[in-house]
C-alpha cells in the first residue's frame, strides 16, 4: 500500500513538473519576439517620417528648395561650423552626396562632419604632442616631435572621410547583396498588375528582413514617386543614395520605360540576372585574392611549426648523441 502510494505521488510529481515545464516554455516561445527589439520597424517608422516631410513639402510647392528631413543643429557645433566655415563647404554636393550614401540625411549630418574636420586635427596635434614630450619621446628630438605631432593632424583631417567611407562600404554591400533579390520581387509584383509605387512599397517591406538598408532605400524611393513632380527624379535620387552601378542601371530602364512606354518585364528581368552576375563576379574576384593574402600568414606561422614538428625529432637525437 505504502509503495502504491509512493508510486503515485511521483507520478503525479513527474505531470507537474512537465506542464509546469511546457507552460514556460509557451510563455518564453510568446513573449521573446516580443521582447526583442524591432530594428526593421524603427527604420520603416523613419522612413515613414520622411515620407511625411515629402508630403508637406508637395503642399507647400517648394520644389525649388531642398527638403531638410531632419532640423538644423543648434548649440556650440553648429556656432563654430558657421563661424569658421563659409557656405561653400555647407553646400557642397559631393558632401552631401557622401552622407547621403553613408545613411546620413538632412543638415545635422553636414555640420557633424564639418565640425569634427574643424576638431580632430587639433585634437590629434595636442595628443601627439603631449604623449611625445610627457610619456614617451621614442627617442625623437624637438623637431622630429613637432614633425610627428603635425602629422598626426594631418591625418585627423582625413578620419571623418575614412568613417564615412567605411560606412558607406557596409551600406553599399548589404544593398549589393540584397538588390538581386529585390529586383525578383519587383519583377514579380509588376507582372502582377501592381503599380510601381506599390510594388516598390511591397518589396521594401519584404527585402528588410535581409536588408535593413535597402528597404530604407526603395522605402524613399516610394515616397519620392508618390509625391515629387518629377518621377524621372525619384530614380535619380535612389541611384545617386546608393552609388552603385547596378541600381543606377536599374534606375536609367525604369526612366526609359516611363518615357518611351517600353514593357517593364523583360527589362527587370534583365536586369536581375545581370546584377545576379556582377554578384557572382564580385564573389569570385574576393575568392581569388584570397590566396595571396594567405600567403604571409602561412609563411610566419605555418611553416615554422611544420619545421620543427618535422625537425624537432632528429635535433633532439642530435643532442641526445652529442
Amino acid at each position: 500500500m505504502f509503495s502504491t502510494l509512493m508510486d503515485m505521488f511521483t507520478l503525479q510529481n513527474g505531470v507537474m513538473l512537465l506542464t509546469a515545464f511546457a507552460a514556460f516554455a509557451t510563455i518564453i516561445t510568446i513573449l521573446g519576439p516580443m521582447m526583442s527589439g524591432d530594428k526593421l520597424g524603427t527604420r520603416m517608422k523613419y522612413v515613414a517620417t520622411e515620407r511625411e516631410a515629402l508630403r508637406a513639402k508637395a503642399r507647400e510647392n517648394l520644389a525649388r528648395e531642398r527638403t531638410r528631413l531632419r532640423q538644423t543643429p543648434q548649440g556650440f557645433m553648429k556656432e563654430l561650423v558657421d563661424k569658421f566655415s563659409n557656405s561653400n563647404v555647407l553646400d557642397n554636393e559631393e558632401i552631401k552626396n557622401k552622407l547621403r550614401q553613408a545613411g546620413f540625411r538632412g543638415q545635422a549630418p553636414i555640420y557633424t562632419f564639418v565640425f569634427f574636420r574643424f576638431v580632430m586635427p587639433v585634437i590629434l596635434f595636442l595628443v601627439t604632442v603631449f604623449y611625445l614630450y610627457v610619456i614617451n619621446s621614442f627617442g625623437l628630438q624637438g623637431f622630429a616631435r613637432l614633425a610627428a605631432a603635425g602629422a598626426a593632424g594631418f591625418i585627423g583631417f582625413y578620419l571623418p572621410n575614412v568613417f564615412v567611407q567605411n560606412v558607406i562600404s557596409r551600406r553599399q554591400d548589404s544593398i549589393r547583396k540584397a538588390f538581386p533579390d529585390a529586383l525578383d520581387l519587383l519583377l514579380i509584383c509588376v507582372e502582377s498588375g501592381m503599380s510601381i509605387e506599390a510594388a516598390f512599397q511591397k518589396v521594401a517591406s519584404e527585402i528588410g528582413t535581409q536588408s535593413i538598408e535597402l528597404a530604407e532605400e526603395l522605402g524613399l524611393c516610394t515616397a519620392e514617386l508618390s509625391y515629387l513632380q518629377e518621377r524621372r527624379k525619384a530614380y535619380e535620387n535612389l541611384a545617386i543614395r546608393t552609388g552603385l552601378p547596378g541600381v543606377k542601371a536599374v534606375a536609367t530602364t525604369l526612366i526609359q520605360a516611363e518615357r518611351y512606354g517600353t514593357p517593364l518585364g523583360a527589362a527587370l528581368r534583365v536586369m536581375s540576372q545581370e546584377n545576379r552576375d556582377m554578384r557572382m563576379a564580385a564573389a569570385e574576384k574576393k575568392a581569388a585574392g584570397l590566396p595571396p593574402m594567405l600567403t604571409v600568414p602561412m609563411i610566419v606561422f605555418f611553416l615554422p611549426v611544420l619545421f620543427f614538428v618535422l625537425l624537432g625529432p632528429a635535433v633532439l637525437k642530435v643532442f641526445h648523441y652529442v
